[in-house]
Parts: structure tokens; C-alpha cells; sequence
């Protein structure tokens, strides 16, 4: 098991290796979200699902942990 300082040292050795700015720039911001520097910024769709989201929580349209266990070992038997 590598130690956080091999950690750190494999990943900037990786991300230097990248050829895709894609993917270099999905990096910086998860660690901009992790490091709280910059405000995430929600597209318009992503916008209207939390809001979706919060009137279904209101609403009390959700599951439990418990149901949604049941739900997924119920699939899973299924097969």
C-alpha cells in the first residue's frame, strides 16, 4: 500500500502523462470542489434536477435505505 506522499508523486507523474485536456480538466475540478476554491457551477438541466429533486423530498417521493435494499435484492433474485 503506497503511503500519501507515493500517492501524490504517482499521480502528478500520471496527470503529467495525460494527452487528453479533458480529462486534465475534470481533475482540476474535482479539486477545486475538494479544495472549496472556486463555486461549482450548475448548468441549467443540472439546476432543474435538484430542483426536481427537492420537491420529490418534499413530497416524501423517496426511498429508504432500507426500501432500496429490498428493491436491489429483489432484482438481483430475479436473475
Amino acid at each position: 500500500m503506497m503511503n500519501t506522499s507515493d500517492l501524490k508523486l504517482d499521480l502528478i507523474n500520471r496527470i503529467a502523462q495525460l494527452k487528453e485536456a479533458r480529462i486534465v480538466e475534470e481533475i482540476q475540478k474535482l479539486l477545486d470542489f475538494e479544495l472549496d476554491q472556486n463555486e461549482y457551477i450548475l448548468n441549467d438541466a443540472q439546476k432543474e434536477r435538484v430542483a426536481e429533486a427537492r420537491e420529490e423530498y418534499k413530497n416524501k417521493a423517496y426511498l429508504t435505505e432500507d426500501r432500496a435494499n429490498q428493491d436491489i435484492e429483489e432484482w438481483l433474485g430475479e436473475k
